[in-house]
């Protein structure tokens, strides 16, 4: 079946405000422009998100994903944004089967923007079975360095979490929203839409927010079983991860990291934490 039709309904990342700063000086600067968008699925409405709108459609067809609502990206006909009235209308083929009995549970995560999970966090964990793979202190270090130098909506407005997608220490998609959970339900998104040629096996998930339950599941519902953090892990983030043998690395800045679990992915190169020279991006 073909893919789902999708407009293309980006919109203005940041909005320029006037402020005082603290030389009593009026100034202009950058402010992420936060803005809701509400999914309605065959014309019922699901749930509203706040979001920066940079791939709204990219965000939805995630969001169903990690939510478990659908479970292949062929059951969607379309998806409509339209910022006018803040809404995208998703149209699937047959519907969702038993969708108030699917929504019934919710969980507030610990998200920023107070995202949802919808039934039991660990309904489906022992399901998944991660693919094997590994990352070397070089890969890691050079998708620190990556991170450092990506230019970003964080860097001119701050307020955003990002999320990035990598093979080994390649960047191939970075994203920028008001939550965590946002930027990697669009990356989710993106992934399904480059299947069948996108797998799992090979790629590395980072985030700049916490490595919280939720997290780590929609890390491992994508196949990718290693997520690496600037930040720290949660007690239910370090016990799912640990469970799924799932390779959870925070603290990740410079030359300095924590590896919580799934030691046996990483290939240790501790002769480099002591290296002063940038590690370049080749992988070794």
């Amino acid at each position: 079946m073909p893919l789902p039709l999708l407009t293309e309904a980006r919109a203005p990342l940041t909005r320029e405000i006037e402020i005082v700063n603290e030389h009593a000086q009026r100034e202009r600067i950058a402010i992420p422009a936060e803005r809701a968008l509400t999914i309605y699925v065959d014309k019922q409405e699901l749930v509203t998100l706040m979001t920066l709108g940079a791939q709204p459609e990219w965000l939805v067809l995630g969001y169903l994903r990690n939510q478990r609502l659908i479970r292949s990206v062929d059951e969607v006909v379309s998806i409509t944004v339209d910022w006018e009235v803040g809404a995208a209308a998703v149209k699937t083929r047959s519907g969702i089967h038993q969708l108030k009995e699917k929504t019934a549970r919710k969980t507030v995560t610990t998200g920023c923007g107070q995202g949802s999970v919808f039934g039991g966090l660990m309904d489906e964990i022992e399901s998944i079975s991660l693919p094997p793979a590994s990352i070397t202190q070089a890969q890691l270090y050079g998708i620190v360095n990556a991170i450092r130098l990506k230019e970003s909506t964080y860097k001119s407005a701050g307020s955003v979490h990002g999320c990035a997608l990598f093979k080994a220490d390649e960047l191939l998609l970075f994203v920028e929203d008001v939550g965590r959970h946002n930027a990697i339900d669009t990356i989710a998104g993106w992934m399904w839409l480059q299947q069948p040629a996108m797998t799992s096996d090979d790629k590395v998930f980072y985030t700049t927010g916490r490595l919280t339950s939720e997290m780590v599941i929609k890390s491992a519902q994508m196949g990718v079983p290693i997520v690496v953090s600037r930040s720290g892990i949660t007690q239910m983030g370090h016990e799912i991860a640990q469970r799924l043998a799932l390779c959870a690395i925070g603290r990740a800045t410079n030359r300095h990291f924590l590896c919580y679990s799934g030691q046996d992915r990483l290939v240790m190169q501790p002769e480099l934490a002591t290296v002063r020279t940038p590690v370049t991006m080749a992988s070794t």
